[in-house]
């Protein structure tokens, strides 16, 4: 009977409880995708060969975040689930029934909620980690036969914990509900909210967030050789900063608008920023974190896509795209797949100590080389490209001897003389060649240029002296660094934006109860419904713009942290702004619609 009644209740609220699914079933959802990759060993050790030790960790860390925010939004979402069957508790209660039974109730929907939404995100897990991979290990060049969408270890380990939390959840609200007073729970939406006017506290609290903000945004932008003192500085600065400025400044700014007559006498808004008045002291702790996650969530994204910068340095810090060494039928087909716009071929012979080649090939195709600059006067790695002096190549004190002596393929020591191309003809041996290529676009070229070299080394073991200089190599490793980075930052940011945006919804919602009260009287004393769901939409917009701001302002600051590891990080930042737009106005829309039909009932 319990249980049929969990049921019942749950099908009564079912498209309120359809919004406490959406963010649950992201957060498992998106714990798996992580968990799958992070604990894969097979995958991890067989299809990833270049610079992947520390993917499991990074996905590790990826998952030790989610878990903070899945904790903190679900504070939140229970608070909005109580909110929902407070009533109906106390209504049981007067009717009779026992405290134990009630608990059992409590327990039963709470725990069905809790274990459909993890069953339903493990599901779209299944899909989004396939699909995630598979961009990821494109972007890598790889293949994946290792890979398991569905992993029994993941799948394990993933219902524990939620299992676990959604039964720490359930007793947690079974206590609560249990040692409540009927008369609370029948009336807790209609008592008074306490507010202390106290001015010249006020005025001490917002200079003080100024200050500490000022001073965690200024240590953001210190040399990363005090990165030890920046990050926990900063954290601890920003967030008391924030806290004090949801206190005093933006609650001063609406006490201000009040006393603007002009202002707050036009049509309800006397109402509207008396609401806004008591819920942004109410909402204090909730806005200071919602900013703060705003912040880490819209960072995460912005830095892991700027990340794709590095692969950008990997490809101009090396002039050639690809280099020949073999005339094979298997190398043949692999370069005409590639859309070449430059090749310059150089023919040698080579003894025990030295490599001869044609002076006059060099002559005639000078080869190039890049020349980079780290230390300029505006922090920014500048790339010129040079062509090496062909009576310096064979010195070999010179740079350009070493420089080139990278491009060919030799056994170590040899030297290198020059002769002319009757001399290189009378010399004993057989002739050898080395193409240096230029791609029109190497990116795309890339998984070809790879495997082209793989099989050169299969043929000529010689050439692979030259396959750690190259730029695949280079471009290799830039992609197993950086594509993980972005895809943990994308999918990070995401399950951030979703938890915060729902807690700040789940917040607004679970105060709809006692604000009904408040929109009925209007409504009855002539103010039209027009009105109404415009007061709504300001209220909303301001308690969903205000975090908005301040956590748009913690990231152009925070970004200062990664100057050093990324050449610009405020690159595309329209990418991940318009991303977040959209989600964020898609969540506040969804919030003033469910906040209506709360509040604006048909009596």
């Amino acid at each position: 009977m319990i249980w049929k009644l969990s049921l019942t209740g749950i099908k009564s609220r079912l498209k309120d409880y359809l919004v406490l699914f959406s963010g649950l079933t992201v957060a498992s959802m998106v714990f798996y995708m992580f968990l799958a990759i992070a604990v894969n060993p097979a995958f991890i050790k067989n299809d990833i060969h270049v610079r992947t030790d520390y993917l499991k960790y990074i996905f590790i860390f990826g998952i030790v975040l989610l878990v903070i925010i899945t904790l903190v939004y679900l504070l939140y979402a229970d608070t909005f689930l109580l909110s929902m069957r407070k009533h109906d508790y106390g209504m049981y209660m007067m009717l009779g029934a026992k405290s134990t039974r009630i608990g059992r109730l409590i327990f039963g929907e709470t725990l069905i909620t809790g274990l459909l939404a993890t069953f339903l995100g493990l599901i779209l897990g299944f899909g989004l980690t396939w699909i995630s991979l598979k961009i990821l290990i494109s972007k890598l060049g790889l293949e994946i036969p290792h890979f398991q969408a569905i992993l029994p270890n993941a799948i394990i380990i993933t219902i524990t914990f939620f299992l676990v939390i959604f039964l720490v959840v359930a007793l947690v609200n079974v206590y609560k509900l249990t040692h409540t007073p009927v008369i609370t729970l029948l009336h807790e939406d209609q008592a008074p909210v306490k507010f202390r006017y106290r001015p010249f506290l006020r005025v001490i609290e917002a200079a003080g967030g100024v200050f500490l903000l000022a001073i965690g945004y200024y240590v953001m932008t210190l040399p990363k050789e005090q990165v030890f003192k920046i990050i926990p500085t900063a954290l601890v600065t920003i967030v008391i900063g924030s806290y004090l400025i949801f206190v005093a400044v933006f609650s001063s700014l609406v006490g201000l608008l009040l006393k603007r007559k002009s202002f707050s006498y036009h049509g309800i808004r006397m109402f509207t920023l008396g609401q806004l008045k008591f819920r942004l002291q109410s909402y204090t702790r909730v806005l200071t974190m919602i900013s703060l996650l705003f912040a880490l969530a819209l960072g995460a994204i912005t830095v892991g896509l700027n990340f794709d910068s590095l692969n950008d340095l990997a490809t101009q810090s090396v002039y050639y795209d690809a280099t020949i060494v073999s005339n094979s039928s298997a190398v043949k087909k692999a370069e005409s797949k590639l859309n070449v716009i430059g090749k310059q071929t150089y023919h040698y012979k080579e003894t025990k100590k030295v490599l001869y080649f044609d002076q006059a090939e060099l002559s005639k195709q000078p080869v190039k080389y890049v020349s980079v600059n780290y230390s300029n006067n505006r922090g920014v790695t500048q790339y010129t490209v040079k062509a090496l002096q062909v009576n310096k190549i064979s010195d070999s004190n010179a740079i350009d001897n070493t420089i080139f002596m990278r491009m060919v393929p030799n056994h170590g020591q040899q030297k290198v003389k020059l002769v002319s191309s009757k001399e290189l003809n009378k010399l004993s041996g057989q002739k050898n060649f080395v193409s240096l290529l230029r791609v029109k676009d190497f990116r795309q070229a890339y998984p070809i240029i790879a495997k082209m070299e793989s099989q050169q080394v299969k043929e000529k073991p010689a050439f692979s002296a030259l396959v750690p200089q190259s730029k695949a190599a280079f471009y290799g490793n830039s992609l197993a660094y950086s594509s993980s980075f972005e895809f943990m930052g994308f999918f990070l940011g995401f399950a951030f934006l979703t938890m915060l945006a729902s807690t700040l919804m789940f917040k607004v919602l679970s105060g709809a109860a006692g604000d009904k009260v408040k929109y009925r009287m209007l409504y009855q004393i002539g103010t039209r419904k027009q009105l109404l769901r415009r007061s709504i939409k300001a209220e909303i917009g301001v308690l969903f713009l205000l975090p908005a701001l301040l956590g748009v302002i913690d990231v152009l600051f925070g970004l200062q942290l990664f100057k050093d590891l990324l050449e610009n990080p405020y690159r595309s930042i329209w990418i991940p702004f318009t991303i977040f737009i959209i989600l964020y106005s898609f969540y506040y829309l969804l919030t003033v619609k469910l906040y209506e039909k709360l509040v604006l009932t048909k009596e």
